[in-house]
């Protein structure tokens, strides 16, 4: 999985697999979900970041895995 943050346009995008994307949907107002053709979700892109998260969490970012 890839992890990007653009701080000048102000989105997070995880990017799941290196599958190539066909589609693309917005599920909510700024979230968008990115399409293989298999149906299964590539990737995930969080618009208007800075007003979702507060600023101290954008700074660092952890992982965890159960």
């Amino acid at each position: 999985m890839k992890v990007h943050f653009d701080e000048k346009s102000d989105a997070l995008y995880f990017r799941l697999d290196d599958s190539k994307i066909i589609e693309s949907e917005e599920v909510k107002p700024g979230v968008i979900l990115d399409f293989n053709a298999k149906k299964q979700v590539v990737g995930v892109e969080i618009l208007n970041v800075k007003k979702r998260v507060p600023a101290a969490s954008l700074k660092e970012m952890k992982f965890e895995v159960a």
